[in-house]
């Protein structure tokens, strides 16, 4: 018998054991009080040249998209290649206004957002051709977020087999094309659009 919360007692062999400890909510809840105010992600803290970001510093330097790798930009926000990238082609969507949650944008801003993900994910497919795309937002350090005070949403291109004995055994990724080759590869695509 697993302690897998599925129907009944079939156990699916893709699916971890868990463990259920229903008291460790409350303290979870306390920890993250008495790290955050409420309806805060995260504070935002200096980048070293005084901006909250290097998604914020990059907003303030459109001279430089290239050498950032800024793919796309428009009034709110930018689509960008991740310079560590999970693999080839990988994504990132930010505003430009540095935000650490989701929900501190107001609709408008979030409508933008979206729009310019599903911008991202147009780009990529036409470019990459992937099998699939992770699409995905950590938010707030606990979550994976790596950069906490500037919410950006990851798009990450995905083949069968893309995880393989390299990544998963010797816990290394095989990034096979340069940031700069991926970077022209986009924006050949983008200027055929």
């Amino acid at each position: 018998m697993s302690n897998n919360p599925t129907s009944g007692d079939e156990h699916l062999p893709y699916a971890p054991d868990a463990i259920w400890a229903p008291w460790r909510l409350p303290y979870l809840e306390e920890l993250g009080a008495s790290e955050n105010p409420p309806g805060r992600a995260e504070p935002a803290r200096s980048h070293g040249s005084g901006s909250p970001s290097f998604l914020a510093d990059y907003w303030n330097s459109p001279e430089h998209d290239e050498r950032n790798r800024v793919i796309v930009r428009d009034g709110l926000g930018m689509i960008l290649l991740n310079k560590y990238p999970y693999s080839n082609g990988h994504l990132l969507v930010a505003l430009g206004e540095p935000r650490p949650a989701l929900l501190d944008y107001d609709e408008s801003q979030r409508a933008a957002l979206w729009r310019l993900v599903d911008r991202a994910a147009g780009l990529m497919q036409r470019t990459l051709e992937p099998q699939g795309i992770n699409i995905g937002v950590n938010q707030g350090r606990a979550a994976g977020a790596g950069v906490p005070s500037h919410l950006h949403v990851h798009l990450v291109p995905r083949w069968g087999g893309d995880t393989n004995f390299i990544s998963v055994v010797g816990q290394v990724r095989v990034i096979p094309a340069s940031l700069e080759a991926m970077y022209k590869r986009y924006t050949n695509s983008l200027a055929r659009c």
